[in-house]
């Protein structure tokens, strides 16, 4: 299981990388794991400001739907293109192709909370 050291994480397993005053979010690799083989990711939250741990859309599996949290507040500024006609790509690169959406970080302290690699590898054992 991948589970890159320059990273934050959630207990939901969402990553987030942090670019300036922005942040890159994603699902992590045991969480794509667990999910199995994505079929669709619907995020329909462009353009809005949601508070930490709202839901900004949900991903759809063969066996299930699981709706992806915000790990921190802020604005959803764009959502990876890509994933429409090519949802398989969270599976294959998570940390990579497989991103979520971008988010203009609204209070930077909230990333202060979140796991680092150490306490997420701990988390999912």
């Amino acid at each position: 299981m991948n589970i890159p050291a320059n990273l934050k994480y959630t207990k939901d397993h969402e990553w987030i990388r942090i670019e300036g005053d922005f942040a890159i979010v994603g699902i992590t690799d045991f969480a794509q794991g667990e999910l199995g083989d994505i079929v669709y990711v619907e995020i329909e939250t462009s353009g809005e400001t949601l508070s930490k741990e709202e839901v900004f859309g949900t991903v759809e599996a063969v066996k299930t739907v699981s709706d992806l949290f915000m790990p921190v507040s802020g604005e959803i500024t764009e959502v990876n293109p890509a994933l429409e006609g090519n949802p398989e790509s969270v599976n294959k690169d998570p940390y990579g192709e497989g991103w979520m959406i971008k988010v203009k970080l609204s209070n930077p302290s909230e990333l202060d909370a979140l796991l680092s690699d150490t306490q997420y590898k701990e988390l999912v054992g």
